[in-house]
């Protein structure tokens, strides 16, 4: 669908400059971006985020819990990184359950107890098997293409584009062509992010229930978000690009809020994740 998407956008903006150039350039584009993301977005996550390896050595009860999860979810083991940020948190980045990471704050091992911090563990295994990385990783990059592809068209337009097709063939379809893709090009970013985060909050409810599932005590993954969700530091580590990874939104002051607001969030709001996983 998303894919789709980029390609309407693409040919309306193609139709309105007078050129198929743009429609090829948004299709080549989004399939590039894709390949690039598939293959190096757990390396570019990872530095983002300053998050270094582990050994068994370095935490032997952290490598027990996602040892016993993994062979308990049919998984293999992920690769563990550490983000040195007192702030709990956690993520999981990775193409596929072989190249799968997960990466957890020193705030999250200090103030989550084991129940907790299995649940929180079993939550980001559970992205990793449904796939919910790689998901949301090329979900990012079609979102990038579409608000490129608007920027693109918006600069176009305000240096006079548009001027030589008018002058040239002045009919009533042009006109409309051109008033759609303006219009389009400024409502087009506005639903790419809002489909974006709605697979976000979507995929989070779905990983809560099979992390759920996977350590047979949901309140340990419901005490884990309270506390995440409650703890005042704000997450150093985090960015907007990153945001949406995390198990909850890194950034504080996200509650409840209407509906307009929860259309712009990348997680569903805490209360109604407990909510469910308490069954109330």
């Amino acid at each position: 669908m998303f894919f789709v998407f980029i390609i309407v956008v693409g040919f309306v903006f193609s139709e309105a400059m007078d050129t198929s150039v743009v429609l090829y350039f948004a299709v080549i584009l989004s399939m590039v971006m894709s390949f690039v993301s598939y293959w190096w977005s757990d390396k570019i996550v990872l530095a983002m985020s300053d998050a270094k390896l582990v050994n068994f050595a370095d935490n032997k009860e952290l490598y027990r819990i996602v040892e016993n999860l993994c062979i308990t979810a049919g998984l293999p083991t992920p690769k563990i990184y550490l983000i040195n940020d007192t702030a709990p948190n956690a993520f999981a980045t990775g193409r596929d359950p072989q190249h799968a990471v997960v990466a957890v704050t020193a705030g999250l091992l200090q103030k989550l107890d084991r129940s907790e911090l299995e649940g929180v563990i079993a939550h980001e295994l559970s992205h990793i098997g449904n796939r919910d990385i790689l998901l949301a990783t090329v979900v990012t990059v079609l979102v990038g293409v579409v608000v490129l592809l608007a920027d693109w068209f918006r600069r176009w337009t305000f240096w006079g584009g548009h001027n030589s097709r008018n002058n040239r063939d002045n009919n009533q379809f042009q006109i409309i062509i051109i008033i759609a893709a303006i219009i389009l090009s400024i409502l087009a970013p506005l639903f790419a992010y809002m489909m974006q985060f709605a697979i976000s909050r979507k995929r989070e409810f779905a990983a809560d229930s099979d992390g759920a599932l996977l350590t047979r005590y949901p309140e340990g993954l419901a005490r884990a978000l309270e506390k995440i969700s409650q703890d005042p530091e704000p997450l150093e580590a985090a960015n907007r690009a990153t945001a949406h990874l995390y198990i909850a939104s890194p950034f504080k002051g996200q509650r409840k809020a209407g509906f307009f607001a929860k259309a712009f969030m990348t997680h569903p709001p805490v209360e109604e994740r407990v909510k469910a996983l308490r069954g109330r």
